[in-house]
């Protein structure tokens, strides 16, 4: 699993919205960079910078090399003997660096595959192979140990039923089907991946009584219309399958059994009949091999234009009279997590903490994902113990996460947040994350306080192929790609690069929106194509032919990484900055006045729009005070920052979203329909969305109230800089 900025970063962060090591030479700009950073005094923004001077020529390309090379040895599950193998290699590579570190364990509920069928018994028989054949080149796609091609979480079931192509299965999908006159209920809808995370086609495909569910990889998506397939090219081959979980996260990620808290040893635990994330009808993920003589066995009507894939096939929607056979068992089995944890002690401010993880645990040996992106976490942590070694040590504490399980449901990071809810909304200051990385242009999303400081760290390193920054690498190709002046305009002229509003698919999920911790999620993308994303074929014999084969761009993000957080965890004052925040919420606002106009509803956004220029005021006062106070002599300045980290909780709301408790971020949350997808606003946007019309009042109300108190933290702050 992963937030997808591989293949969307060129599209997502551009529209502003898975050999050998060289030499490696900085460039040298005619722009020269400040000296003076963003909550720093000068005399301290003197020694920050040279010590990130020296972290940043500290990672080495060969390293992150050796590191991919023997942790995507082996396939490395959930419950596999590699999985334990490579948690303990991470742990002994922190201790060896001279870092503090332990291994915490949860057991949590993952379901393996015990018999999966899928056949087409109507008009003529064929039986899906459901098995990704070796590739001679790739000697790691004949390992033993692989996890068959499945998805975690599906309904058991035996069922035989019409098949009903639904395109991408989301809700507009259903509508289309409607009113071509096709119904699902009693058969088994067959989706493509896209468009939704995978999970939301099986729960949508329920919820229109289908009695079962086959996802397939279109070619036309990461298959043979991107480029050349696996081994000649980066995209899947016909044999090609995506595993991955279908838990209904956007209700709540984590182990199924122990919903809010912890998975430890002695956890209490719901019967597994009770756990409502786990899907109600079988699902099976299939090739595009396997799904064409399906596909092609469907009459009906011809399937809309969008909908239409690149088998050489009419695409039809059916029903039938293809008529198959779906049956799916699992072993419901308790398996032990894994979690690395090291920890670097603050000399000023111990108990304020930065935190920074990434996954190991994969489908299969995922040295695309999760390993290129951990990878850089531990070059960051060999980094920080060889400046500690030369007398650095960090005002605030540092804690690097390996988190197991991300894979499955998010497993590892959202058990230890659970577990350690209370001690992390009182001193978690930061929650940087990362998942898989490529090569390309910097992709950041995250909480919109941190937008700045996000801007002015891209800004300090050098993208490893151009002459320039990653943030101007970043701006230029925004630039070039915005297919609109007015996007365009923006790009040019605002004085911060925007950044994402996170949704899911990865471990910032537990912080960000269920503590109110921000958050932010990195990795660079958009150079170069993919289409081996939770298959036997994401190896290392992949990834050092078509991604950062010469991990120029792993060095890079370890940079941007370990920048990241020395800054955070050494400034004098926070730098947290609210004007982009309350910027950002403007323009979600005047989102919602669109999408309500189009709904046809009077919805009175006064109030809204009252909260968010109280809130742009206040954080303009902030700004100037923080421009007049000597960061140095602060007052009070353990008691300022802690307002300033915690200004992120005043965005929450205990009750949580509508049918969903456990988010209670009210700007960010994972679309109850989406997944992956963000939902800015989310009790007010989908309200509007599905039309919960009694539902847009009270959820505006929660917002109003949420903006208010921050303004209000701001507010204090503000007071606290202004005191003599």
């Amino acid at each position: 699993m992963r937030f997808r900025w591989f293949t969307r970063v060129a599209v997502s962060f551009a529209a502003a919205v898975s050999l050998f090591t060289p030499v490696f030479t900085p460039v040298v700009r005619a722009q020269s960079r400040s000296e003076s950073l963003r909550g720093y005094s000068h005399a301290q923004s003197r020694i920050e910078v040279d010590w990130e001077r020296k972290m940043r020529a500290a990672p080495k390309p060969e390293l992150l090399r050796e590191y991919m090379k023997h942790m995507s040895a082996e396939p490395h599950h959930v419950g596999s003997s590699y999985d334990k193998q490579n948690a303990e290699y991470i742990l002994n590579k922190f201790r060896s660096w001279g870092l503090k570190a332990e291994i915490e364990e949860f057991d949590v509920l993952f379901p393996t595959p015990k018999e999966r069928i899928v056949e087409m018994i109507e008009p003529e028989r064929f039986h899906a192979t459901l098995k990704e054949p070796s590739i001679p080149e790739d000697p790691d796609s004949s390992d033993a140990n692989q996890l068959p091609t499945y998805n975690a979480y599906s309904g058991e079931g035996d069922v035989t039923g019409q098949l009903v192509y639904v395109n991408y299965g989301v809700p507009a999908d259903y509508e289309a089907l409607e009113k071509l006159g096709v119904d699902v209920r009693g058969k088994i809808a067959i989706a493509r991946y896209g468009g939704s995370w995978r999970g939301i086609k099986p729960k949508v495909a329920y919820e229109h009584g289908a009695i079962g569910c086959l996802i397939y990889s279109d070619p036309r998506d990461d298959g043979y219309f991107q480029g050349d397939v696996y081994p000649q090219g980066p995209y899947r081959p016909a044999q090609g399958v995506q595993r991955g979980s279908v838990m209904d996260m956007p209700i709540h990620p984590g182990d199924p059994l122990t919903p809010g808290w912890g998975a430890t040893k002695d956890a209490k635990r719901i019967k597994r009949e009770d756990a409502e994330v786990i899907m109600k009808i079988p699902v099976l993920p299939v090739s595009y091999a396997d799904a064409l003589p399906l596909l092609k066995a469907l009459r009906g009507p011809v399937a809309p234009e969008p909908w239409r894939g690149a088998l050489p096939i009419t695409y039809h929607v059916g029903p039938g009279p293809a008529r198959v056979h779906l049956k799916a068992t699992f072993d419901w089995g308790i398996h032990t997590l894994y979690d690395v944890i090291a920890r670097i002690e603050g000399s000023d401010s111990p108990d304020q903490w930065i935190i920074y993880g990434n996954h190991h645990d994969a489908w299969v040996n995922g040295a695309d994902d999760p390993v290129s992106g951990m990878a850089t976490v531990m070059e960051v942590a060999r980094s920080f113990g060889e400046l500690i070694r030369q007398g650095w040590r960090p005002k605030r504490s540092i804690v690097i996460c390996a988190w197991d399980g991300e894979e499955p449901a998010l497993l590892g990071s959202t058990e230890w947040a659970e577990t350690h809810a209370d001690e992390l909304k009182d001193k978690a200051v930061l929650y940087l994350n990362s998942d898989s990385n490529g090569k390309g242009y910097l992709g950041i999303g995250g909480s919109h306080s941190l937008e700045r400081f996000c801007n002015e760290v891209a800004r300090d390193v050098d993208d490893p192929s151009r002459n320039k920054s990653v943030l101007e690498a970043l701006k230029a190709h925004r630039i070039e790609q915005a297919r609109v002046d007015e996007d365009r305009k923006d790009i040019s002229e605002r004085a911060d690069q925007r950044i994402d509003a996170l949704g899911s698919g990865s471990d910032f999920t537990p912080f960000l929106q269920h503590l109110g911790i921000a958050s932010m999620n990195t990795a660079f993308g958009g150079d170069g194509g993919g289409g081996v994303y939770h298959s036997i074929y994401d190896s290392f014999a992949w990834y050092t032919k078509f991604s950062d084969s010469t991990f120029e761009y792993g060095r890079a993000l370890a940079q941007v990484n370990g920048t990241v957080v020395m800054r955070m965890a050494d400034s004098d004052v926070l730098p947290f900055e609210f004007t982009d925040l309350a910027d950002t919420v403007q323009r979600y606002i005047e989102d919602l006045k669109k999408l309500a106009k189009k709904s046809g509803r009077e919805v009175d956004f006064t109030a809204l729009k009252a909260a968010e220029k109280s809130l742009s005021e206040s954080a303009s006062r902030y700004e100037a005070a923080l421009a007049a106070a000597p960061l140095d002599r602060v007052r009070r300045a353990k008691e300022l920052n802690e307002l300033l980290y915690k200004s992120e909780r005043k965005l929450t709301n205990e009750k949580g979203l509508p049918r969903r408790s456990w988010f209670v971020h009210q700007l960010y949350a994972p679309g109850f329909y989406t997944g992956y997808g963000v939902k800015t606003i989310p009790g007010v946007r989908e309200a509007i969305e599905e039309k919960h019309w009694d539902e847009v009042e009270p959820q505006m109300r929660n917002v109003v109230s949420a903006l208010e108190a921050l303004r209000d933290q701001v507010d204090a702050a503000t007071k606290m800089l202004q005191s003599k």
